[in-house]
């Protein structure tokens, strides 16, 4: 069982990293503050609602279903989780037209796995500019993008 203090701690610390991603991003504490502020208030303007019971079964054995599909054919199965993962966004009351949106809004909701969500991305699109010369993707980094996705996926089934 986690700790309470712990928790507040590790929590902290991802603000703290997200808000020096930004920092860095926009070129100074000025600016990130009126960005994260502009989420913040776009955030709040979103009607985000929990899934429904039936929903949040389905979306889970869908991705269970993607789960077992990973053995054989991690690349598809890699996009499947990511569409997975947009779905329940779109179903929850995210906009889902733009990966940065979607990811500052995550940031927003669930900074704790923004990062794995961010690094997700990226591993999935470094796969997809591989593939057209070579498919040199290793497998263990489409696992990792893999648990990288169940991390967001398992936040956004499982709480409001």
């Amino acid at each position: 069982m986690v700790q309470p203090a712990a928790s507040a701690r590790r929590s902290t610390a991802t603000i703290r990293a997200e808000y020096a991603r930004e920092v860095q991003a926009r070129g100074g504490e000025r600016a990130a503050d009126q960005h994260l502020g502009e989420i913040a208030d776009r955030r709040d303007r979103l009607d985000i609602r929990e899934l429904e019971p039936a929903a949040r079964e389905h979306y889970t054995q869908r991705w269970q279903a993607v789960q077992t599909e990973f053995v054989d054919r991690p690349g598809p199965a890699l996009d499947e989780s990511d569409q997975l993962v947009t779905e329940v966004m779109r179903d929850r009351g995210y906009p889902v037209e733009d990966f940065a949106e979607r990811a500052e809004l995550v940031a927003a909701d669930h900074p704790q796995v923004v990062e794995s969500y961010r690094a997700a991305q990226a591993a999935r699109q470094v796969h997809h500019d591989r593939q057209g010369a070579s498919d040199t993707s290793d497998t263990e980094d489409l696992r990792q993008a893999f648990v990288h996705y169940r991390a967001l996926f398992d936040q956004l089934v499982r709480t409001r």
